[in-house]
């Protein structure tokens, strides 16, 4: 019954990845495109072909098995929860003139909602049940704002399409864009009955989001399925990578690099070999008539399978466990919950943990980010004569009780400006106030006698607001009029046009026609733009200006009011413009304003607000510890350059020590855009501190942009509001604030809390245990892997170059994943050098992340060389021990099986007794794995060495009774103790070195475990726990293996604490 337009319908665009039958293949595809696990499926192959195979096969595919199982049960939940919204999606049903499933709808279709209904397509408004086709709506499923939005149909469409018949004889021809991501404009026209008729996206009714306080409405669906704006933001976010991810990749080359001339270096030596040796010795005849290269060939495929261990397979995996237990403990702290807002602090991703303890910059919004974006109107300047600023002769606020419409919350103590307007001999005033009730967007609902006003910003509703409370009442809107309150009676205004707000206009203004015929034209805006636009003749501007300075000072919010007669024949002659503006397909928005610019002009000045904006709590003392961590805070905000270095002093960016330069006072006499940029950046990140005033949302995001170009540095934005969602997006870590502006932020952030204080604990605390954890976590996996692999290398100048194994076939298959994995993911999770009150109290403590000091390619070596060191004690002190020995029984021990048993339990001591060494914080938990670490060895070994699994199963376990037979010899135990003392006493040499010759900064502010003696029933342990609730205690009972904190004063009292002033030299 209408015609279809443009694009033909679609089916509904899946958001889930997989269905039953394409799970298994996909999930395989997606995995396989990580090269590690691409390279282990290759050793896989290898290990089949039996020339070249030494290991089993299963040593390679029990890990790769767990590895890849682990992946896909992470992304079969993920995608479960996508099919769940998808049921609800798909499924839904909306009332059209017959029921339908969301997938069936198509362009061109008429649609019946209802209230409380989800908008199944991109629809435009005809008509609705509300007068004059409005449509209330929220969006909290598109910006996550839940306050409700309206929209509004055309008036000839609320006139001619309220019936069903009208409906279905609806022929209307719709030109508008191409379907597109932008879910803040919508550009069209309508061609119905010979008229053509302009389209925004206030006609629109978006998908996804939900009818309210409406009836029912009839829309048009312009976009349906994958076309729809919402479907269209589905794309995947920039990936954001840390600085630690991108150096464990290049590491992770540099070890397969090794491992290629390692093996390529073994081959040669086994064609030399087998050369010299192998080919004259009868009894190693295999019956293969091999060259000696060919055997070297195939001997370094053998050794790339012996030595995969180097290229750790598990890594990957092991540290996305310890990110999303990081993630969790970020969740569940209870000092960065906002009781007020039942706001808890969200990880909204688990990639970047470590990444916050390596912050150089941060980038602030001001306003709702550094201050609560609460707005109070507090002063202002009427006519050159300014109000609220002389406070001292009033000691209480205003009695409303003369105004039946007043807000009881608000709040003015100037007595005088009230006396003015209800004397209503001031003209300047009533025009002010007028101007403020009928200037605006805000929509007005009346519950239950009392007026609901819903404001897009707060610094609208504090004007609207205020004018209220001085008798002049926003009553109602339609389409086309708009009714206040003037002191004792109601006026109905002729709306003719509505020029809106937008960060490139600064200003917004409104058309009325008066009762007695007048037009009028009404605007507020900021100063720089509306004095731009000032007739010569206007009044009163240096008392004004100077007013301004004054308000901008006291950190306050300032707009200046004005207006304009204009004559019939000027109206209409713009209308038309207006009209033919509003209808054009290219370049509207440059149209309209074009339009908008010819009727602003010789404009006369009124007066100025100031509306107070308050600092939220905590907010300096933040900025003063962030500082003392060497973090250069950078503010970005659209205030004016006044009011943003007030802002900057009121909460400590800047102190009465600092020189302020003002960019208009730097001299730059270089051509070129890019000598321009350079010149920026070095000169601002030069300062402690920089305040970027009057940007707009895409300079924001283009400064970071430029930090992070030319300084290379970690940076990190804060933000509150959809106009710091560019900013938060393009810095390497984003953090969102869930204050009065919505949720669009936090919605494009990486971590999200409710006040800017607690920025300092998710830095200084999570942050820097994170990087910490980290660091240690791939310095100790690292060298655990090189010391357990490395022995095949030590073996093979005895096995000549044969690409044979030191190890027993399933202790190598299960080394990684049950010997030694425990005791270092729990490192990896709850060690803490010192606990989150020091952490906070020795902001210095956060200068080794950023100096990336504790993992890089140094560290990486020094694990190398740690892990040759240790893996030559393991092989060459028991292959020493076992030359010439015998048995207590007079049996040899010395043959290949023992030997491996002794160098796999000398190892296994070796590895978990080293995290021991390594480890900071200890609870039950890191205890517990660390034994239970080396009894799940022992319990292990002498079940697959045992007689009954080889009975069961003899090609596999070939080392039937090794263990009991090696292990009962008290030499062989000798061998093993002497074995871990040697590998151990150089690491507890250095530490002990370190400590006290070379101490870090961590080691000079944690107290010494020496000073605690045992005291009354204090349990917690400066050294050992935070003085607040532990995260160990979500693990296990959290009970301390240190001594009791003495008695006498408070926790503070049982910490050796640094003297003052060696604290500030740290």
């Amino acid at each position: 019954s209408c015609s279809r337009t443009l694009w033909q319908g679609k089916t509904l665009h899946c958001t889930y990845k997989y269905n039953v039958l394409t799970f298994i293949p996909l999930n395989l595809y997606e995995q396989f495109k990580r090269v590690a696990n691409l390279y282990f499926l290759a050793l896989l192959i290898l290990q089949i072909i039996p020339d070249i195979s030494t290991l089993p096969w299963y040593t390679t595919l029990i890990p790769l098995v767990v590895v890849l199982g682990v992946t896909a049960i992470k992304d079969l939940v993920d995608d479960l929860v996508r099919h769940m919204y998808k049921t609800s999606d798909g499924s839904s049903v909306c009332f059209r003139f017959q029921s339908s499933k969301w997938r069936n709808i198509e362009v061109g279709d008429v649609v019946r909602l209802r209230k409380n209904d989800f908008i199944p397509a991109d629809i435009l408004l005809l008509s609705s049940s509300n007068p004059n086709s409005l449509c209330y709506v929220e969006t909290a499923e598109l910006d996550g704002e839940t306050n409700l939005k309206f929209k509004l149909g055309l008036r000839v469409t609320d006139e001619q399409l309220q019936e069903e018949r009208q409906l279905a004889e609806f022929d209307a021809l719709i030109e508008c864009e191409e379907p597109n991501n932008r879910l803040d404009k919508f550009i069209g026209t309508m061609l119905w009955q010979s008229e053509r008729y302009p389209l925004d996206l206030d006609n629109m009714l978006l998908r996804g989001c939900k009818v309210r306080n409406t009836e029912e409405c009839h829309g048009l669906v312009i976009f349906a399925g994958a076309d729809t704006k919402i479907m269209r933001n589905g794309g995947k976010t920039r990936f954001k990578r840390t600085k630690i991810d991108e150096l464990m990749n290049y590491m992770v080359y540099t070890i397969f690099a090794l491992l290629i001339l390692v093996a390529a270096g073994l081959a040669i030596g086994h064609s030399f070999w087998y050369e010299e040796i192998g080919s004259n010795a009868w009894y190693l005849y295999d019956g293969k008539d091999q060259s000696a290269s060919y055997r070297g060939f195939l001997s370094f495929w053998g050794y790339i399978i012996v030595l995969n261990t180097m290229v750790p397979i598990s890594l990957y995996v092991s540290v996305e466990v310890i990110r999303l237990g990081q993630s969790k403990f970020i969740n569940w702290d209870l000092q960065m919950y906002f009781a007020e807002k039942d706001t808890p602090a969200k990880a909204r991703t688990t990639t970047l943990n470590e990444q916050l303890g390596q912050i150089e910059y941060i980038f602030s919004d001001k306003t709702g980010t550094l201050t609560q974006n609460v707005m109070q109107f507090k002063k202002c300047t009427i006519a050159g004569r300014s109000y609220g600023t002389d406070l001292l002769c009033c000691s209480r606020p205003v009695d409303w009780s003369w105004n039946q419409h007043a807000d009881r919350k608000f709040e003015f103590m100037d007595h005088s400006l009230v006396a003015i307007i209800r004397s209503k001999k001031d003209k300047d005033v009533t025009e002010f106030f007028k101007l403020l009730s009928l200037c605006h967007t805000v929509m007005v609902e009346n519950k239950d006698g009392e007026l609901v006003y819903q404001a897009a910003s707060p610094d609208e509703g504090a004007l609207v607001t205020a004018a209220r409370n001085f008798g002049y009442v926003f009553l109602s809107r339609t389409q086309d009029t708009i009714s206040i309150k003037e002191m004792d009676h109601e006026t109905t205004y002729e709306m003719l046009a509505l020029l809106d707000f937008n960060s490139d206009r600064k200003r917004m203004s409104i058309i009325l026609k008066f009762p007695d015929g007048r037009v009028r034209l009404y605007c507020k805006g900021a100063d720089t733009v509306i004095y731009e636009r000032l007739s010569p003749n206007s009044r009163h501007k240096e008392t004004t200006q100077t007013a301004l300075d004054e308000f901008a000072n006291a950190t306050l919010r300032t707009l200046c009011l004005c207006y304009k007669d204009i004559s019939a024949d000027e109206y209409a002659a713009w209308s038309r413009k207006h009209k033919d503006a509003q209808v054009a397909m290219v370049d509207r928005d440059a149209a309209l304003d074009r339009v908008y610019e010819e009727i602003e002009s010789n404009l006369m000045l009124i007066g100025a607000t100031a509306i107070e904006d308050k600092l939220q709590d905590g907010v300096p003392e933040t900025i003063a510890t962030l500082a003392k961590a060497d973090i250069k805070i950078w503010v970005l905000t659209g205030d004016k350059k006044e009011t943003a270095e007030n802002i900057g002093y009121s909460c400590s960016l800047l102190t009465d020590d600092m020189q302020i330069h003002y960019g208009e006072d730097v001299n730059n006499n270089k051509d070129g855009n890019m000598s321009l940029q350079i010149d920026f950046v070095d000169m601002a990140c030069e300062c402690e501190a920089v305040i970027c005033c009057r940007v707009t949302p895409k300079q924001k995001a283009n400064v970071v942009s430029l930090v992070k170009k030319y300084k290379k540095a970690v940076t990190l934005s804060i933000g509150d509001g959809a106009n710091d969602v560019n900013m938060i997006k393009t810095a390497d870590i984003g953090v969102g604030i869930s204050g009065q502006e919505g949720m669009q932020a936090v919605m494009s952030s990486d971590y999200a809390f409710a006040q800017f204080r607690y920025l300092e604990r998710l830095l200084l605390v999570h942050g820097r245990w994170s990087y910490i954890r980290m660091c240690k976590f791939l310095r100790y996996f690292f060298f655990k892997n090189f010391a357990f692999t490395l022995v095949h290398f030590w073996y093979s100048f005895f096995s000549g170059y044969s690409s044979q194994v030191a190890y027993e076939d399933w202790f190598i298959t299960l080394y990684n994943l049950c010997y030694s994995s425990l005791p270092v993911l729990l490192v990896g999770l709850l060690d803490q050098d010192v606990n989150d009150k020091l952490s906070l109290k020795f902001p210095k403590l956060y200068l080794p992340g950023q100096q990336g000091s504790m993992f890089n390619y140094k560290n990486f070596f020094i694990s190398l060389f740690h892990g040759i060191f240790v893996s030559l004690i393991i092989f060459f002190i028991p292959y020493g021990a076992f030359l010439q020995t015998m048995g207590q029984d007079g049996e040899a021990p010395s043959d290949y099986q023992s030997l491996a048993v002794v160098t796999a339990s000398s190892l296994i001591f070796t590895v978990n007794l080293q995290i021991s060494l390594d480890t900071s914080y200890w609870t039950f938990v890191n205890c517990f794995a660390v034994l239970g670490s080396i009894a799940i060895y022992f319990g292990i070994m002498f079940d697959i060495h045992s007689a009954g699994i080889h009975v069961i199963f003899p090609s596999q376990f070939t080392f039937t009774g090794a263990a009991s037979n090696a292990l009962r010899q008290p030499y062989l135990w000798l061998t093993i103790i002497l074995t871990v003392g040697i590998s151990l006493l150089p690491v507890i040499c250095i530490q002990f070195l370190h400590k006290t010759i070379w101490p870090s900064v961590g080691d000079k502010v944690r107290p010494p475990s020496v000073h605690q003696h045992r005291g009354r029933r204090s349990r917690r342990s400066a050294y050992a726990f935070s003085h607040s609730r532990g995260y160990a205690d979500l693990i296990s009972s959290g009970r301390s293996i240190r001594r009791r904190p003495p008695a006498r004063g408070g926790p503070q009292d049982s910490i050796r604490e640094v003297p003052h002033r060696e604290a500030e030299n740290i």
